[in-house]
C-alpha cells in the first residue's frame, strides 16, 4: 500500500504546482492588460482646444435658452387677462395667483382652457 500512497502524493503535488502556476499566469496577463488600458488612456487625453470648443458649444446653448426664454415671457407679458378669472381660478383651484395668472397667460385668456389645464 505504501507504493500506491506515493504516486497520489506526487500527483498532488503536481496538481498544487499546476494551479500555482495558472494563479501566477492570470496574475501577470491581468498586470500586462493593466498596462495596456492606462497607455489607451494617456493617448486619448483632451486637449485645451477641444475642452475649449466644448465650453463655447454649452455656453452658446444656454444663452440661445435663456433668449428664447426671455422672448416668450415677453409674449405672455403682452396677454390680457381678467381679474375676475384670476380670482375664479386661485379660489377654485387653490393655487396662488402669480400661478393662476401664468396658466391664464399662457392659454390666451381663456379661463375654461386654464381650467382644464390645471385639472389635468
Amino acid at each position: 500500500m505504501a507504493a500506491e500512497e506515493e504516486p497520489v502524493d506526487l500527483e498532488e503535488n503536481e496538481n498544487l504546482q499546476e494551479s500555482k502556476t495558472k494563479k501566477s499566469a492570470k496574475h501577470d496577463s491581468g498586470a500586462a492588460d493593466l498596462e495596456k488600458v492606462t497607455d489607451y488612456v494617456e493617448e486619448a487625453e483632451i486637449s485645451s482646444k477641444n475642452l475649449d470648443y466644448a465650453m463655447k458649444v454649452v455656453n452658446d446653448q444656454q444663452t440661445r435658452e435663456a433668449q428664447a426664454k426671455q422672448e416668450k415671457e415677453k409674449e405672455l407679458s403682452k396677454v390680457k387677462i381678467n381679474k375676475d378669472d384670476v380670482d375664479l381660478i386661485v379660489q377654485e383651484m387653490e393655487i396662488s395667483r402669480v400661478k393662476a395668472e401664468r396658466v391664464l397667460r399662457e392659454h390666451k385668456g381663456n379661463v375654461v382652457e386654464a381650467l382644464t389645464e390645471l385639472i389635468n
